[in-house]
């Protein structure tokens, strides 16, 4: 059977405290934990400080990376935002520093966040990501061995990660693309414009999608139609459905980690596991 990787998002930058998002390093690594028996073989990473609000202290990623591989069965693949402090700019050196400074700094980072270009995230404000934050990271994950996974949230993006390909500003291999679909500012949330992403990637490239909000299932049902690889969790979506009375189910990431399982047996695939998602995407094997 075909092999489906299942990513889970479990806190994001943006999502508003309140749900069932965790928060703290022990929050976080317990939901990568069950998320990962549940069948989760990635977890991509954000931290949150004190205030509930995004942060990117290196300290809360190395101390939630410790302690999900304290975990000695689980070998789940680490993956962690370059973008998770809205008080942060993308624009300053300083900036950029932080943003960067986990992934100089913690071992145990397997893959790593590359926003591929700048654009208004109505309405909050600018989403920045200038030339010169995008080429500091790729020689970042150049030098650390971290895979980018190129988040595309427009269709210009793709053109923006195969300028610093040619550049050979990006760790070498088959590149690996997310497709950010809903984002107000961003692509709306369709499948037509899910397929025209999927048809203008590099042949062989892997990719994996998600749709914000109501658009999580339609987009999750196209990514595994279309061949792709797919993406859930609290990050971007907080409800799970409707009950009989029409009352809104919330989500918890273990809640849609499972029906994203169930999606993808009943679609006739088998969620990869994390040994084979690093063999997929040609991540080195895990080394404790």
């Amino acid at each position: 059977m075909a092999k489906t990787i299942i990513t889970a998002a479990l806190t994001g930058a943006v999502t508003p405290a309140g749900y069932h998002i965790p928060e703290t390093p022990e929050q976080i690594a317990e939901d990568a934990y069950q998320c990962w028996k549940a069948g989760a073989a990635i977890v991509h990473l954000h931290m949150r400080d004190e205030q509930g609000l995004g942060t990117m202290d290196a300290g809360r990623f190395k101390k939630t990376i410790e302690l999900i591989r304290a975990h000695k069965d689980c070998d789940v693949v680490i993956n962690c935002t370059s973008s998770g402090d809205n008080r942060v700019s993308g624009g300053d050196p300083e900036g950029n520093a932080i943003r960067m400074l986990h992934m100089r700094t913690i071992d145990g980072i397997e893959m790593g966040s590359y926003d591929a270009g700048s654009f208004n995230w109505m309405p909050g404000g600018v989403f920045m990501n200038t030339p010169q934050f995008l080429r500091e990271l790729g020689e970042v994950y150049k030098e650390r061995g971290i895979k980018p996974e190129f988040e595309i949230f427009d269709t210009g993006m793709l053109g923006i990660v195969d300028y610093f390909k040619r550049k050979e500003n990006l760790p070498a291999g088959t590149p690996h693309y997310q497709f950010c679909l809903g984002v107000l500012g961003g692509m709306k949330a369709t499948v037509e414009n899910l397929l025209y992403l999927k048809n203008h990637i590099p042949e062989g490239a892997t990719w994996s999608a998600f749709g914000v909000g109501a658009a999580h299932l339609p987009i999750m049902y196209a990514a595994l139609a279309l061949g792709g690889n797919i993406r859930v969790g609290l990050e971007d979506n907080v409800v799970y459905g409707k009950d009989a009375e029409g009352n809104k189910i919330m989500a918890t990431n273990l809640m849609l980690v499972e029906r994203a399982v169930k999606a993808v047996e009943t679609f006739g695939n088998q969620p990869a596991t994390s040994k084979e998602a690093r063999e997929i995407l040609g991540l080195k094997p895990l080394v404790r």
